[in-house]
């Protein structure tokens, strides 16, 4: 199934969640924020959310600085 991660298409096995997603990019857990199609999930929910296809999935990472 394609989805879109951060603005770039990946190829993801169904069903897909938005951790798999997390583990397709190789980011860590913690530290980031995800929108699927301009909605945040919660953490607790990234198992559990399922994508469909040609979801739009944005990966934010924080930055410490100022």
């Amino acid at each position: 199934m394609r989805v879109w991660i951060n603005g770039e298409q990946h190829e993801l096995t169904e069903p897909a969640h938005v951790s798999d997603a997390l583990v397709t990019l190789g980011v860590p857990t913690t530290g980031v924020a995800v929108a699927v199609d301009g909605e945040v999930v919660p953490r607790a929910g990234w198992s559990g959310h399922e994508l469909s296809a040609d979801a739009r999935v944005e990966v934010l990472t924080a930055v410490q600085g100022g």
